[in-house]
């Protein structure tokens, strides 16, 4: 964490914690502070020999804000495991049925959900059974979204501006989320299992095309792993005129992920 952070006031301040393929990243964020309300995000990878469970109880034992107590604790998951269920449609006791119909059923896994209201939409996503209950041990009251919930927050509320149909793709090391808006209502989000820049390639213009877009006046935004995006933009402009890297770039959910609560 930057200098700033001052653990003594943790009580005061939101903890969130992402879950990711490749290790944990985590970033603090004091309501109070105007001027730089969330502290610089931090990324430590996973032993890859040792169980989920037990990289995050070696995360805790080694956090400098470990055993501290924060006004709100938010856990994000990340993952391809997600999907959007329409709020009017969504019947609690049915999350696991819905959740399925879509994905295929896996040992130890829990369906949690939350609900983007702004965006009438639930968003069902499936967390590793110990994991979870490992975190709800350590903290009672923290609340668990998936990624894809402060992505879209941030993405819905860039899409309204201009007049302009938009699509906003976030990179991940194995996979390539893809959200697509026009007059700031969500037409579609996906997420693809690839990591080549050929396949992120194909995907996206195979989305762009059966979408109707405009190669010369809807524009294409892109976020999330910064080494994936550089040879991408440049293919990418091949095909659409106006292609843009977005501001920051790396870690917009943890930095959205308050606009969630």
């Amino acid at each position: 964490m930057t200098e700033k952070t001052d653990f003594n006031k943790s009580e005061l301040y939101t903890l969130s914690i992402r879950l990711g393929a490749d290790g944990f990243s985590f970033s603090v964020f004091d309501p109070s502070s105007a001027e730089s309300p969330a502290t610089a995000c931090q990324t430590r990878a996973w032993d890859d020999t040792l169980p989920l469970t037990a990289n995050l109880r070696n995360m805790l034992q080694h956090a400098e804000w470990a055993g501290r107590t924060f006004r709100r604790v938010n856990i994000v998951v990340s993952g391809r495991r997600y999907t959007f269920v329409p709020q009017e449609y969504f019947m609690p006791e049915a999350a696991e049925t819905m959740f399925y119909c879509n994905h295929p059923k896996q040992d130890n896994e829990t369906v949690l959900y939350d609900t983007r209201r702004t965006q009438g939409i639930v968003v069902l996503f499936g967390m590793d059974r110990h994991a979870h209950s490992f975190l709800q041990e350590q903290f009672p009251d923290a609340h668990f979204y998936h990624q894809a919930s402060p992505l879209l927050e941030c993405f819905s509320t860039h899409s309204h501006l201009g007049n302009r149909a938009k699509m906003y793709v976030h990179l991940r090391k194995d996979a390539t989320d893809a959200f697509a808006f026009s007059q700031g209502q969500l037409l579609t989000a996906n997420s693809y299992a690839c990591r080549e820049m050929i396949d992120r390639l194909y995907y996206l213009l195979y989305l762009w095309k059966s979408l109707g877009f405009d190669q010369q006046s809807d524009e294409l935004h892109l976020c999330g792993l910064l080494d994936a995006k550089e040879p991408l933009v440049g293919e990418l402009r091949k095909f659409v005129r106006n292609v843009y890297i977005m501001n920051p770039t790396e870690n917009i959910d943890l930095q959205y992920i308050t606009t969630c609560e």
